[in-house]
């Protein structure tokens, strides 16, 4: 397979919570340019701001002298007549830098976070009344925003009912999907297994067929969860229950079944025997080597697995397929915040600057928008012939990282995936049909709460490690079920331990905050 060919694929894949994954283009909205007049840049009415933004750890940046004088940000600013004068922080020292500079003499006009308005870089300031609430401009001069921006991630940039954060987010929250090799499954004679029954059924006939690893495990259970979901007892998932809010791990009967379907599955050479300790690096090259017949992933990622899959064998076919339903009838892994980024706008910054940002912001759900950071400059990167688009991927690794800093510059917008550029790619539009028809209709619900308890702290071993897996207490007595030596039977005995080492502290605070609606998301499954 070609190098570019990865490149191309590369850029598709999605980077789950950490910086500008793949996108989703937005409907058509005004293509009003923020300042009176586009295309001058710095012409009078040119709207002029201070933003800092994270490198989203792109090599390009780095690489850029003045971002200033950048092709990018100068196109950026022709486009919406403004100046737009950007600072970087690297996405690794958000945490520590943003607080700084939110305290510092040089306070931005606009900064943007990690997260939502809670998050950790956050450190309290919109608590302290460091932004401005955006709820009337946004209703008086960019209400389409309210339109198209989910309400789950106007929640999470609010405080106390006000909106202080512009969102970059998620349509849909559910991202990951059970991968399966559709040449064997054909070579089976079996359907795509709808239940966790007609799930092991498929995995024992790919043992049979000879097939390394049926269902490709993972350390810490992270991307091998599929069972748990099916069982609704996601160990970094929380859930009310009898007037308290707990782990879903504290579903007795569902989760000492679990657990005895992945014991199961290591008595029948269905997973491996070292599953508990398979790296991140074994999972994937198992999957690239056609070592694995069903595995866990972003769905982003099924051009990729395909590629490199068809590496090792060309006749493999890779699909999306639903997940195997639970005893409740449904099915899924854990959703995703709806919220990625966000942006917050200085209180002290005047009315008539605010409204151009805000208006501003608006401009990036536009046609001109998507087209301008999925494909770049019409000449340059892309041709329009009888209104077919024909983009030039990325080449190399180079202009990779320029494609992704020229994304990193859409600001707000669905960072699920990029539709237009995944249609133009073949298999792109399975790579669609897996999120809007496949994914949509599973994932399990969740309590959230942003920021995260502070319990979590105190007990880190109790905490979930998150994003997506379960504390490091309960991994452990898993891991020691699956392989026999502790009694499954055990299992309530783990709860109350769990309790007892500091566990009650963490659900008396997660009950609190839940009554008090202080932090709390409560997403609901599919």
């Amino acid at each position: 397979m070609k190098k570019w060919f990865y490149l191309m694929l590369a850029t598709l894949m999605t980077l789950a919570g950490c910086s500008f994954p793949e996108i989703t283009l937005s409907p058509g909205t005004s293509e009003h340019s923020p300042g009176q007049k586009a295309g001058s840049g710095s012409s009078p009415g040119t709207l002029s701001f201070s933003i800092v933004l994270t490198t989203a750890s792109n090599p390009y940046v780095a690489k850029v002298p003045d971002i200033q004088e950048d092709k990018w940000v100068k196109q950026l600013e022709a486009l919406t007549n403004t100046d737009i004068r950007i600072t970087m922080i690297p996405l690794k020292d958000v945490d520590k830098r943003l607080p700084v500079l939110l305290t510092g003499d040089d306070f931005p006009d606009v900064i943007q976070t990690v997260g939502g308005a809670s998050s950790a870089a956050m450190s309290g300031t919109v608590e302290a009344g460091l932004f401005m609430p955006l709820d009337d401009l946004i209703r008086t001069y960019a209400p389409h925003m309210l339109e198209r921006i989910p309400e789950e991630a106007w929640k999470e940039t609010s405080y106390q009912g006000e909106i202080y954060g512009i969102p970059a987010w998620l349509d849909n929250p559910s991202r990951r999907g059970t991968y399966i090799r559709t040449d064997l499954l054909k070579q089976t004679g079996l359907p795509v297994p709808r239940t966790v029954d007609e799930f092991l059924n498929v995995l024992r006939a790919f043992k049979k067929l000879g097939v390394e690893n049926p269902y490709q495990m993972r350390e810490n259970f992270k991307y091998a969860d599929v069972i748990f979901g099916a069982y609704d007892v996601l160990g970094y998932q929380f859930e009310l229950k009898n007037g308290e809010v707990v782990p879903k791990f504290f579903e007795e009967k569902r989760m000492k079944e679990a657990i005895s379907i992945y014991k199961k599955m290591l008595e029948e050479g269905l997973i491996a025997k070292d599953f508990a300790t398979v790296s991140s690096s074994e999972y994937t090259q198992n999957i690239y080597s056609g070592k694995a017949g069903v595995w866990t992933a972003n769905a982003a990622g099924l051009l990729d697995f395909r590629a490199q899959v068809n590496d090792s064998v060309p006749e493999a076919k890779v699909d999306i397929v639903p997940s195997p339903a639970g005893p409740d009838g449904k099915k899924g892994y854990g959703l995703y915040s709806s919220v990625i980024n966000s942006y917050y706008i200085n209180k002290h910054v005047s009315k008539e600057k605010a409204i151009g940002i805000i208006q501003f912001f608006n401009w990036m759900l536009s046609d001109e928008a998507e087209r301008f950071f999925s494909f770049g400059i019409p000449g340059d990167t892309y041709t329009v012939t009888s209104g077919a688009i024909s983009y030039r991927f990325p080449q190399t690794k180079e202009e990779q990282d320029e494609q992704g800093f020229r994304e990193l510059l859409w600001l707000s917008h669905d960072l699920t995936i990029n539709r237009e550029r995944t249609r133009l790619l073949p298999g792109g539009k399975d790579v669609l049909g897996a999120i809007d028809s496949t994914l949509s209709k599973e994932g399990r619900g969740n309590i959230v709460f942003i920021p995260d308890l502070e319990a979590f702290n105190i007990y880190p071993e109790l905490a979930p490690n998150n994003p997506n897996q379960p504390p490091p207490f309960i991994v452990d007595h898993i891991v020691r079920m699956i392989y026999g030596k502790e009694p499954i039977s055990n299992w309530p005995k783990v709860i109350q331990e769990y309790r007892s080492r500091g566990g009650d502290d963490i659900i008396r605070e997660a009950t609190q905050r839940y009554h008090a609606n202080e932090g709390v998301m409560v997403q609901e499954g599919r």
